[in-house]
Order: C-alpha cells, then structure tokens, then sequence
C-alpha cells in the first residue's frame, strides 16, 4: 500500500500552485505593474509647460477680460508658431492647460453646459487643445493636457453643486460631473493627446482614495476614456521628494518650487518610484507662468539639475510664461533651447539608475 504522505505532499503543492497563480492573476490587474509603461515613452525625456489661462492673461497684460474677448484670443492663438518653438528646444513633450482656477476653457464642452455651468458659458469655441496637439503631433511632439481634480472655482450648478467644492470636502455629485466633463474631452482628443496632469488634489484622503466613486480609478478611467495609454498624474502640491499619491496615475506629479531640493529614494533601475515614473516640474520665471526669468545662470540649477532627473530614468518639465499670441517670449525661448542643447549634449538613451 503507498503512503499517503507524498500524495499529501503533492496536493499541497498544487493547492500552493494554485494559490501563487492566483495571487499573480490578480496583481495584473491592478492598474500599476504591467501596465505602468505608459510612461515608459517619458523615460529620459524633457518637455514645457505653458500657462493659458484667461485670468493670468489679463493680470499679465492688462486685458479687460470677457467671453467675446477670450474667444478673440483663442481663434488667434498661433499653434503652428507655438509648435514650431517647442521643437526648436528639443523638448519631447508639452504640457497645456484647458482650465483652471475659471471657467474659460480652451476648448467647448456640452457636459460643463449642461451640468456645471449654470447657463454661464466662458468656454472658447475653438478646440485649441485639439488644435495644439495636430500641430504638435506633426512635429512629434506630445502633447498632455493640464486640467484640475474638482473642476474651477466659478463652478456652481444647483443641481450637483449645492455646496460649494473644497479641498476638504467630497462633494460627490460635483466631482461625478467634474468626471463628465473629462470624459467628454477625453472622448472628443482620443489618442491626438498623450496625457493629462491633475492639479488642486491636495487632499486625497478625504476627496479621492475611497472604494467607491468618484475616486482615482473613476477619474483616470474617465481621462483615459478617449486614450488608455494616456499618462495620468494627480498633483498634491509642492512635495521635494519624489513620490506617487495613488497606483492608479502613471508618472509623479513632482511640483517643485527649488528643483535642488528634489529627493529620489527608493527608484528602480529604470526610473519608476513606486510604480510611477519619476517626475519633477518646476518653473523658470518668478512664479508659475509669469514674471522675468529667475534664473540669470543655467549652469548652477537649471541644467545640471535637468540631468540629473533624466539620468535617473525620470522626466523633467520647466514652465515658461506664455504671451497672448501663444507664443513664448524671446528670453524664455533662449533658456528652454539651452536647456534642450544641455540635454542633447549628454544623451539621454544610457539612462543612468543613480538618484541626485
């Protein structure tokens, strides 16, 4: 008669088989891990963030803002000769916001007019997202959207805004709205866009990092509606160390106001910190989208600190103010394709796995 201990032996060995089998299933289907290389295009690469916003606009330059003004503006926004400067700095990629703190969106939206607008629309009529990406895609460019995680301030709907959004209170139908609008844009650009980047999550813990809905799963599945290998980050704020808030974004928001005071811990040899591309994104004028340049010498911040976030298999974004036209003034544009010759000069395709 054979024992009965190798046939115990053996049954928990497929038990076992079953159970690792199982357990690796369902780690696929998580949304970090196989799927992270989304980000993999932004590995060793550069790009420029520009602020278009209707408010800063008429701060900066003395406009008296209104739709019929803001609509001027939009259809006369050159994105050829905007295209046409980026790729002469050498940046991969481009960060372009469609809104922010108001309601003057760069691009229509029948979801906002229906559900958050209260019958106030602000939106320009031309798609100039759309438009700014066609441009840039012909020169391969990449372009990522810059958008907020409650949606602007001015929005208030009776019907999903009864109390006002904040940065500490999950409004629910609010947000499922917020989505809406999203989707709506995600649907209508597709794959013409690569990304999108996610401000004012300050408080993910009580607005987004719940079971159910809205949270950051329903948010980056709604940007990734019309794309699902858009790159999505969410931005907590300013935070030195590089760090990811949540396994559903793909790449670290990284705002950063002194770049040198960046910390990378824990990377993988091939740039990811838990899970998400390393990123950093800081500004070069005296503040986000405004003001002379800050810096008088590249060489002791700007530059070296460029390379050390690309050699660690990241992705380093510098914003530089923008003019009404759409285009980057003159000395900016001198530092960005500074920048792209720095970057150009050192190489990027043997991405190194030390931190700064």
């Amino acid at each position: 008669m054979t024992s009965s201990k190798p046939i115990l032996q053996i049954a928990f060995s497929f038990l076992l088989a079953i159970f690792f089998s199982g357990c690796c299933t369902a780690k696929k289907s998580l949304p970090v891990g196989s799927e992270q290389n989304r980000s993999d295009w932004m590995r060793g690469k550069w790009g420029v963030m520009t602020h278009y916003l209707a408010d800063w606009q008429a701060r900066d330059h003395d406009i008296a803002m209104s739709p019929e003004q803001w609509n001027k503006m939009v259809d006369n926004f050159d994105v050829e000769g905007l295209a046409d400067e980026i790729k002469s700095t050498g940046a991969s990629y481009h960060f372009l916001t469609v809104a922010q703190g108001s309601s003057y969106f760069i691009s229509p939206n029948a979801a906002w007019d229906k559900y958050l607008s209260l019958g106030t629309n602000k939106a320009a009529h031309r798609d100039l997202i759309l438009d700014m990406a066609k441009a840039e895609a012909k020169r391969g460019i990449k372009l990522i959207v810059y958008s907020t995680c409650t949606g602007p301030g001015d929005a208030r709907s009776s019907q999903f805004n009864k109390n006002a959004t904040t940065r500490d209170h999950r409004n629910i139908e609010h947000i499922l709205a917020w989505e809406k609008v999203i989707r709506e844009w995600s649907l209508r650009w597709g794959t013409n866009i690569s990304g999108w980047w996610f401000d004012g999550c300050y408080n993910p813990n009580q607005l987004y990092d719940f079971p159910d809905a809205p949270n950051f799963q329903s948010f980056a599945a709604a940007a990734r509606a019309g794309n699902p290998k858009a790159v999505v980050a969410f931005n907590r704020g300013v935070i030195d160390r590089v760090i990811s808030i949540t396994p559903f974004e793909d790449y670290t928001a990284g705002e950063i106001n002194e770049l040198q005071t960046s910390l990378i811990r824990r990377a993988t040899p091939d740039g990811l910190v838990d899970g998400a591309r390393i990123h950093k994104l800081s500004y070069l004028g005296q503040s986000w989208g405004t003001g002379q340049p800050r810096y008088t010498n590249l060489d002791e911040v700007v530059i070296p600190w460029t390379r050390k976030i690309i050699d660690a298999g990241g992705a380093m974004t510098w914003d530089a103010p923008i003019q009404p036209s759409g285009l980057i003034a003159t000395n900016y544009l001198e530092q960005l394709r500074a920048i792209g010759k720095a970057v150009a000069e050192r190489g990027t395709n043997s991405v190194a796995a030390k931190s700064p």
